[in-house]
């Protein structure tokens, strides 16, 4: 059976919409478009503004970064509060379905082909059990994925927002420093875009190194993280290259925590926006290093499968999957 569904992937910089004809895992793309997220005071307004003109598919499901609480959810970096009943009355939706971000991406893994992962370790053969997903973009998103034995039944958290636990001398000044900025330091204030944001300052503080002027022409009229990323992967600034590495052990020391609390024997997913971007970094081992440093869990840890994946409409396409699984219902 197929049906025709609006999906979205909801994030705190952008937000893609798309309408998906789904039968089973297999999904085809009809109309897709990308809005600047703040650019909207609600997302009614910028759901409005992409319906408008089209025949309104009948169901619905939008993948949100905040904690979906019933049928309702208040996303964490926007200035939004989002009611699936009024989108439903709105909008005519036969059914409408909200899903935290990292939810929705699990829901999106079957559809996944094998390119659109890369191994980082491939584990034991046949390894099975929970999953767990991790991604830093705008945010850090942390997800599980239940195995009952016969298939994997995902489910939301908010681990990103626990709080982060320094395990060097560098790591706790920078615990210190964060202290001084934020009420509650938490893995999302420093695995994240903006984390990667703090962590620079606090890397030119710590090493007392000026910003180069290049460097901050760049940060002052584009995107930051995205201009420090480039210059620790082309190798043109040593702090930001400090920088990028010190960001990529947290994530992989993050993503062991989550494993473990998971026993995510059936392997963990790194998703978001950042990782895609700064694959040479993840393959060269200072993300897995971090990531099985765990005392004696090491052989545990050693046996799950770790993958990136590298499709960026996962987070879109689970959210079309799981209103095709909840109308087959």
């Amino acid at each position: 059976m197929m049906s025709r569904v609006i999906a979205g992937d909801i994030g705190g910089t952008k937000t893609r919409l798309a309408v998906i004809e789904v039968a089973g895992t297999q999904l085809r793309i009809e109309r897709e478009a990308d809005f600047s997220s703040r650019g909207f005071a609600t997302f009614e307004a910028l759901l409005a503004d992409f319906l408008a003109g089209m025949q309104v598919p009948a169901h619905a499901a939008f993948g949100i970064a905040g904690p979906v609480r019933g049928r309702a959810v208040r996303a964490t970096n926007l200035p939004w509060y989002i009611e699936a009943d009024a989108l439903q009355q709105r909008f005519g939706f036969k059914t409408c379905l909200l899903l935290n971000d990292l939810e929705a991406t699990a829901y999106g893994l079957p559809a996944l082909a094998a390119e659109d992962l890369l191994t980082l370790q491939a584990g034991e053969q046949d390894a099975g059990g929970n999953a767990a997903i991790i991604a830093a973009g705008t945010g850090l998103g942390e997800a599980g994925l239940y195995w009952d034995g016969q298939q994997h039944h995902p489910y939301a958290t908010e681990g990103g927002h626990t709080s982060f636990s320094p395990q060097s001398e560098l790591e706790m000044d920078l615990l210190r420093y964060l202290q001084r900025r934020y009420v509650h330091v938490s893995w999302e204030r420093v695995v994240s875009g903006m984390g990667l944001l703090d962590l620079h300052d606090f890397l030119r503080s710590y090493r007392k190194a000026a910003v180069p002027q290049w460097l901050e022409d760049e940060i002052r009229t584009g995107d930051a993280a995205a201009a420090i990323s480039r210059a620790a992967l082309a190798g043109s600034d040593d702090i930001c290259s400090e920088t990028l590495e010190c960001f990529v052990r947290l994530y992989g020391a993050e993503a062991g925590n989550l494993a473990l609390k998971t026993m995510s024997c059936g392997g963990v997913y790194v998703g978001g926006g950042i990782a895609p971007k700064i694959l040479p970094l993840l393959q060269h081992n200072l993300f897995m290093q971090a990531f099985l440093r765990k005392g004696r869990m090491l052989p545990l840890l050693e046996a799950m499968p770790v993958r990136v994946i590298l499709n960026d409409r996962v987070a879109l396409y689970g959210p079309a999957l799981c209103a095709g699984r909840h109308e087959a219902i």
